[in-house]
């Protein structure tokens, strides 16, 4: 018992307020986060026009939908777990339930922290954040969300009428997810080509100057790629190491692995 893996350090009997709160911390990211899309639309609007204009309104509704998408996610998911809750702990309260299958606790609790992640759409919008942050955030949400739902699954009933609402909620965040990384691919392209460099005006030396400054600038761009994908492989076996994995629940049913 006291070398198995923690993925939190606190106590079990404080296991189950915590499911509540952080499910409550999400839904509380969410309404956030979709009432600072609606300014950043409107502020967009009135500070951008053209191309940039329309890639903003496309990632920032993209990114609504995934939010509208994500809360639907989470109620279903809460209404989920008092039915497991309800439906298991006999005459044990709710703190009891939980600590008893603290493994399965954990996680679910590790899922809906998750769940409140991505919210670099403001900082694409306002030039100051990076396309790819928002790409890695709609990845990341797509794996929380399938390690929700592998958490919930372990202990519902395999005919409950929640898990099989959370599923189909989960599909439609994945589907949200992917269309904003769609939309922000495509609007990176838009912008990109909007921006292309003009070099007719440039000398034959110039162009021969800058043409050996690219090549240098490619060479030592592809060494830090490689450099960050060693350090990328590294940082996931760690986290894989931390976090431990579900081997087998304590009444020998499977657990989920943790998200890649």
């Amino acid at each position: 018992q006291e070398l198995r893996p923690k993925s939190l350090d606190i106590k079990q009997e404080e296991l189950g307020d915590m499911v509540e709160k952080e499910m409550a911390s999400t839904s509380e990211a969410i309404e956030d986060a979709v009432r600072r899309i609606e300014e950043m639309m409107s502020q967009a609007r009135s500070e951008s026009s053209g191309v940039k204009l329309e890639v903003n309104e496309r990632i920032l509704n993209s990114c609504t939908d995934l939010m509208k998408a994500i809360r639907l996610l989470v109620m279903t998911s809460t209404n989920l777990q008092k039915e497991i809750v309800e439906s298991g702990r006999g005459a044990a309260t709710t703190q009891e339930f939980y600590a008893k299958n603290s493994r399965w606790t954990e996680g679910l609790i590790s899922a809906a922290k998750a769940e409140g992640w991505g919210e670099s759409a403001d900082r694409v919008v306002l030039h100051t954040g990076k396309y790819e942050e928002l790409i890695v955030c709609s990845h990341e949400i797509a794996a929380s969300t399938a390690q929700l739902v592998a958490a919930s699954k372990v202990k519902a009933e395999k005919n409950s009428r929640n898990l099989g609402r959370l599923q189909e909620c989960s599909r439609n965040v994945n589907e949200m997810a992917a269309n904003v990384v769609a939309s922000t691919k495509s609007g990176q392209e838009q912008i990109e080509e909007k921006d292309t460099m003009d070099f007719s005006g440039m000398s034959l030396i110039k162009l021969k100057k800058e043409e050996m400054e690219t090549q240098v600038k490619v060479l030592e761009l592809e060494k830090r790629l490689e450099g960050e994908r060693v350090r990328l492989g590294e940082l996931r076996k760690q986290h894989y190491a931390l976090a431990g994995t579900y081997d087998a629940a304590e009444d020998g049913e499977a657990k989920p692995a943790p998200a890649p």
